[in-house]
């Protein structure tokens, strides 16, 4: 046991993190188990933490990390944001009402097995953010794009038509059981590795057309930049004006909510932290693949873990309070043309 425990703590110390804030939280968290990882022998489960309404009629935010391994710090931000709620819990009463009208829901770590060996990809060599049965709409960039050419180079999907990985299987059932069946319900999935800044991405990633409900993205982004007029600069955009790719889970979840769910509204974000930007101020990190995704110098890290916050609690109000700023039929037209000119009708 003893063995077991160093072992865990050398290789994935988030594991320790999350069993401390769900023992701290446990009056206030309803946890699950939607797999388990077998790692060397050492059974590690994927955690699906709720708090907040129970109320099937409540809207419902999902916070999602550790899809890919290498990128850690999407983990480690969520449990941070995990942590200031769990510990606000005990003293504060507005956080407490404001619950009592949204559900939250967490699966910080994904991927396990990959943070573990510091993979991108599962322990069967599969990109789970590529292994979604859909593909692009035209070409994607190669190999990035998803391919299914061996598990041995990155971004493999996987063998056409298998099952999808049991990871990416349990982050799919979890969302449909718990935010597709919501009147309102709003994902981020938290990545790092793309740039030198922080662009918070909406669906799609196979398609340069815009998704159905583009109005209510731009609503949202256009609230956002009202409310923190002084926010941590994000650049909001769909991520096809970037690259598109194949098998992405967050389109297939979405299509998925147009055809069964046409009533309620849901929007997948994800959260794409500029990694270059920490290895442009500290270019050693260069001789360790793990440090192109992660800030490695401890004030960043910690700098990295607080900057996002904001953006957490905003998301969670804006779900909350989400009739109040959705946009009326007069005026989505409005929305919609303005979303296109800014996103669609440029140079990308």
């Amino acid at each position: 046991m003893a063995e077991t425990l160093h072992q865990i703590q050398r290789h994935l110390p988030e594991q320790i993190q999350l069993d401390r804030l769900l023992d701290k939280g446990a009056r206030h968290l309803r946890v699950s188990t939607a797999h388990q990882v077998d790692i060397q022998g050492i059974i590690i489960p994927i955690r699906v933490i709720e708090l907040g309404s129970r109320s099937p009629l409540a809207p419902v935010i999902g916070f999602f990390g550790g899809v890919h391994g290498v990128e850690r710090i999407g983990t480690q931000v969520l449990l941070s944001w995990l942590h200031s709620l769990v510990h606000r819990l005990d003293w504060d009463d507005h956080l407490g009402r404001q619950l009592e009208r949204v559900r939250l829901v967490f699966m910080p770590m994904i991927n396990p097995g990959g943070i573990w060996h510091h993979r991108r990809s599962n322990l069967n060599g599969v990109d789970l953010m590529r292994n979604a049965p859909i593909d692009a709409m035209g070409p994607v960039p190669w190999l990035v794009g998803g391919h299914r050419i061996s598990r041995r180079l990155p971004w493999y999907r996987g063998r056409r038509n298998a099952p999808l990985e049991a990871e990416a299987q349990a982050l799919v059932d979890t969302v449909r059981e718990r935010l597709l069946s919501a009147p309102f319900a709003l994902s981020i999935d938290c990545h790092s590795g793309f740039g030198r800044r922080d662009r918070l991405w909406c669906s799609y990633a196979r398609s340069h057309r815009p998704i159905q409900h583009i109005a209510e993205v731009y609503a949202l982004k256009q609230l956002f930049e009202r409310t923190y007029p002084h926010h941590h600069p994000y650049i909001i955009e769909p991520q096809s004006v970037n690259y598109t790719t194949h098998g992405d889970l967050w389109d297939y979840l979405y299509d998925e909510s147009l055809e069964q769910h046409p009533d309620n509204l849901y929007l997948p974000f994800t959260l794409e932290m500029g990694s270059w930007l920490w290895v442009r101020k500290n270019p050693r990190q260069m001789l360790d693949y793990f440090g192109y995704f992660n800030p490695v110098i401890s004030h960043r890290k910690r700098r990295v873990l607080r900057q996002h916050l904001p953006l957490f609690e905003f998301l969670t109000h804006a779900t909350q309070a989400w009739r109040n700023w959705q946009p009326r039929p007069q005026q989505r037209d409005e929305l919609t043309r303005q979303a296109i000119e800014m996103w669609f009708n440029n140079d990308h």
